[in-house]
């Protein structure tokens, strides 16, 4: 029987030969993620009903990033209990101030996940590390405690939807734009349930930063998973950062798909997401005049080194806007000094901007940024609920970090071609 890419994974970490949509299997876990906010509550659980060990001391990955370093005392309190967790048990992948960054970011950065390999983690946007060739899906903090104890979840297999990639982007155009352009198209319920799936041709203009961007928000469209091709631009990531086996998974002549939806990368233009959806989608050409009080810069989603390189290419020499308040954040630690060698943090501190430690921080409105009343931000997170960045009646328009750099000096969003 032919088979998707998640399809395989799926089954061999079953142990069947072949699995179909909507089949319910139980399947070995290589990794399993938890933050400072999701971890305390597996451990509770975890302890509640009286598991005193974990499955594997390399197996669990502990991240504190979303109120770290601690806002106040309850964040304080919640990554005093991932500590004493992470120090009891022997955690090997445990990440605090100073070796944290943004889980997303940090992972794959830190080799922790590769192709093929079933990631799963007590996140939404765990999906990320599809762009690898992996298996990765979010879920809850039960489930978080239930992987712990035993090294095993079970899935109800998803159906697929192929994204056939052609073309090559316009200067600008980065994953980001393709990935609101997809949700735009499709809705973000446009994947309920089911694994993106990203192959052809035009996969090859797309860089690992990119890919990782367009993974991450697999989830807004509703997706189980992304997930995309391994090839010499994933290899290449992979090279010096991840020394074991690994076994790469492509889809079958034949398999099975939903649907497939061909995307002529040439033909995206830089694309805004407005309130309150990920879905209500313009390009920066239908925006027409948006001003705005706040950039954000960061998060999971676009606070990689080529992210950062992108927004200093444009703010190298301006300033940011009169009555605009521009936060940077680095995702990681590594990428906060390449940003440093490279001299972008210079550019950004030139140019009138804060730069952050890495933190998942304003993203889901932590802190570092909240938004007051009638506020509008321009960020390059990945959710523009209603009162996702701050107050109920503040606006967050989700962008690449290229558009949100141009809309920072021109103090309203902005095409980068025009700065």
């Amino acid at each position: 029987m032919a088979m998707t890419m998640s399809q395989k994974i799926l089954a061999k970490k079953a142990g069947l030969d072949h699995v179909e949509p909507g089949q319910l299997i139980n399947a070995d876990v290589d990794l399993v993620l938890g933050n400072d906010i999701t971890t305390p509550v597996a451990i509770d659980e975890l302890e509640k009903y009286g598991f005193e060990h974990v499955f594997s001391k390399t197996g669990i990955a502990i991240v504190l990033d979303h109120f770290v370093p601690n806002k106040d005392i309850k964040a304080a309190q919640l990554s005093k209990r991932c500590r004493d967790f992470a120090a009891k048990h022997g955690i090997v992948h445990f990440y605090d101030v100073g070796r944290m960054g943004i889980e997303h970011a940090l992972l794959p950065e830190q080799g922790l996940v590769a192709p093929g390999e079933l990631i799963v983690g007590a996140d939404s946007h765990t999906c990320t590390y599809g762009a690898l060739g992996a298996f990765s899906t979010g879920f809850g903090s039960t489930d978080m405690a239930a992987v712990m104890a035993t090294g095993k979840c079970w899935f109800k297999v998803p159906a697929a939807i192929r994204f056939e990639l052609s073309g090559k982007p316009q200067e600008w155009v980065s994953g980001k734009d393709v990935i609101l352009h997809i949700i735009g198209m499709i809705g973000v319920d446009g994947a309920l349930y089911q694994s993106m799936e990203f192959g052809g041709e035009g996969l090859r203009h797309l860089s690992m930063d990119d890919r990782l961007t367009m993974a991450n928000m697999a989830i807004e469209a509703g997706g189980k998973n992304g997930i995309f091709e391994v090839d010499e631009v994933t290899r290449a990531y992979m090279q010096g950062r991840v020394n074991r086996t690994y076994e790469t998974f492509m889809p079958d002549d034949g398999a099975a798909y939903a649907r497939v939806i061909e995307i002529d990368l040439s033909s995206i233009r830089p694309t805004v997401a407005f309130p309150h959806l990920p879905e209500n989608t313009r390009t920066v050409d239908e925006a027409g005049d948006v001003r705005i009080d706040q950039v954000v810069i960061g998060s999971c989603t676009n606070g990689r080194i080529g992210d950062l390189a992108a927004a200093a290419r444009l703010m190298s020499g301006k300033k940011v806007a009169d009555g605009v308040r521009c936060i940077v954040i680095p995702g990681t630690q590594q990428i906060y000094r390449e940003a440093i060698h490279a001299g972008y943090i210079d550019t950004f501190l030139d140019a009138g901007c804060a730069v952050s430690t890495p933190t998942c921080g304003p993203c889901l409105g932590g802190y570092m940024g909240i938004l007051a009343e009638g506020e509008r931000c321009v960020a390059t997170t990945n959710r523009n609920f209603v009162g996702r960045m701050g107050h109920v009646k503040s606006e967050v328009y989700l962008a690449s970090p290229a558009v949100a750099a141009a809309s920072a000096i021109r103090g309203k969003i902005a095409d980068p071609a025009s700065i």
